[in-house]
């Protein structure tokens, strides 16, 4: 007859399984981050090269497109090296789904950086497409965040998400900026596009804060105290304070190209340090559940010892005196999981099973912040669609609602995906 014991093995092996795949997806995050890197980096230069009408960092630009070049070839061999068996992997729908959409735009980058070399764009129309594939290489991040089984390393991918999306709007700031200071001329609807950007960035850097490991916290609020800092802010009113039409000095390019690359590279030390964590939180993790799964091995090897038959009920009372008691969180708390031979099978199916509905009840509680993305990102788009906005009017269309109806921007995200059938549309 088959035992509970034997299903507990199945049960680690799954457990293992998964934590492998996590592994593996955690190596694509981090290739996905330096790719991220590399890109905005390419972006800026496009858009020094472009507002400069070709004059200048040609060379840069090219440098920089070769390092990216062989980021890209990284991942794709990423890529390769993921179980494409969606039946074996959490939501892997998504993840692959999203994946296929970043190699269709990888095959597209050469030709985009043919547009940017013969000066057939705007810095406004390379910034959009870089933009477009950077946002479709970070989905491939919020996927596997979202599809992670361990709570610990979902967490940890959440922090890593916000914080790689909070340093994407710094990079399109950079390229915002490159751009007026190259044109030498102030914009306001760029100027309005730059402030959106900056807070932008301070949202997703509370979300990372929330859920990242106090140190890696304590290393941004260390390298946010710099210098580089200050004159940031001071070339952000340069750039922001301008009238309308007013002329900005060209040789600041430069110099705001530098400032806002020397903070991103700092950003890049901080999410090095959470792709590391990551990794580090996988390999401890199997390590941890490989010796549980040679402890049963030993267990299920061994003569069967005789049991209480009646101690599968010895839990009843606890359920009596307490309505709201999960029965699958009775037995032997999760803290006292490391296993002894002599204890029963009753006991380690009971630990199991706590251990299993606190990680349930953890991961309910890191998803809920992804979820909170998912509806204000739909909301955004259903006001784009409908009113004819850009992302930058339907966020601060929102905001403001959020702010006259003293509410939550996710409570005002809900309201208007609950009125998406009546939502006037405004005619061009």
């Amino acid at each position: 007859m088959t035992s509970g014991l034997k299903f507990l093995l199945a049960a680690k092996r799954c457990e293992i399984a998964e934590l492998q795949q996590l592994a593996l997806t955690s190596a694509l995050v981090n290739v996905t981050g330096r790719l991220v890197h590399g890109l905005q980096r390419e972006r800026g230069l496009s858009n020094l090269h472009l507002g400069s009408q070709g004059a200048r960092f040609a060379d840069m630009r090219d440098r920089q497109i070769e390092e990216c070049q062989q980021l890209e070839a990284e991942l794709r061999q990423c890529f390769d090296s993921l179980d494409t068996e969606a039946a074996r992997v959490g939501r892997g729908a998504r993840l692959f789904s999203r994946i296929a959409y970043v190699l269709q735009g990888l095959d597209a980058l050469g030709a985009l950086r043919e547009r940017v070399q013969a000066l057939d764009w705007t810095p406004r129309q390379a910034t959009e497409a870089y933009v477009r594939l950077i946002a479709g290489l970070l989905a491939v991040v919020f996927e596997a965040a979202d599809s992670a089984s361990d709570p610990e390393i979902s967490r940890l991918l959440v922090a890593l998400f916000n914080f790689m999306q909070g340093k994407e709007f710094a990079g399109q700031e950079r390229a915002a900026g490159s751009a007026l200071f190259a044109a030498g001329r102030a914009e306001a609807a760029e100027q309005q596009r730059l402030l959106h950007l900056i807070e932008s960035q301070e949202r997703c850097l509370q979300v990372f804060a929330e859920f990242a490991h106090a140190k890696a916290v304590d290393l941004w609020a260390l390298n946010q105290a710099s210098a580089t800092l200050a004159e940031l802010e001071r070339l952000r009113r340069v750039l922001c304070t301008a009238t309308h039409g007013a002329p900005l000095n060209v040789q600041l390019s430069q110099a705001w190209f530098d400032c806002c690359s020397q903070r991103i590279d700092r950003m890049k030390a901080v999410e090095d340090r959470l792709a590391l964590d990551l990794l580090r939180a996988c390999e401890e993790k199997i390590t941890a559940a490989q010796a549980e799964l040679l402890t049963y091995d030993t267990l299920y090897a061994s003569p069967a010892r005789e049991a209480d038959a009646l101690s599968f009920f010895k839990d009843m009372g606890a359920l009596r005196s307490d309505p709201q008691a999960n029965p699958a969180a009775l037995g032997t708390s999760a803290q006292g999981y490391g296993l002894e031979l002599d204890r029963s099978i009753l006991e380690l199916v009971q630990a199991q099973a706590r251990r299993l509905q606190t990680m349930s009840e953890e991961l309910d509680t890191v998803r809920a912040s992804l979820n909170e993305r998912k509806l204000i990102e739909r909301a955004k788009g259903l006001l784009m669609a409908h009113r004819h906005l850009s992302e930058e009017e339907a966020h601060k269309t929102m905001r403001q609602m959020a702010m006259n109806q003293n509410r939550r921007l996710i409570e005002v995200a809900e309201t208007v995906l609950s009125l998406a059938e009546v939502l006037p549309e405004r005619r061009p």
